[in-house]
């Protein structure tokens, strides 16, 4: 194995998922401003828009967070097209 090649700042870090606040720790070297306390234990935190907790696949739910109203311009721009009826 060659030395040297892993990242020196490999360690436990907590992600939150702001749709549903669901926050899980695993390990990563992604930088981090914000920090978390959990169980005593202060991690560099980072958020996620969606997660496993919250995506549609992962959960049998079809309910979407859309903070940008890009499904109902979609809904408007198409809806003639949609309400047709075959």
């Amino acid at each position: 194995m060659k030395k040297d090649i892993h990242p020196k700042n490999y360690r436990m870090v907590a992600f939150k998922d702001m749709s549903n606040d669901d926050t899980f720790i695993t390990k990563s070297s992604a930088v981090s401003k914000e920090t978390i306390t959990i169980e005593g234990v202060e991690y560099p935190l980072l958020k996620l828009e969606i997660s496993n907790t919250s995506h549609p696949y992962y959960t049998g739910k079809m309910k979407l967070l859309d903070t940008a109203g890009r499904v109902d311009k979609f809904m408007n721009r198409y809806k003639d097209h949609l309400t047709k009826k075959k």
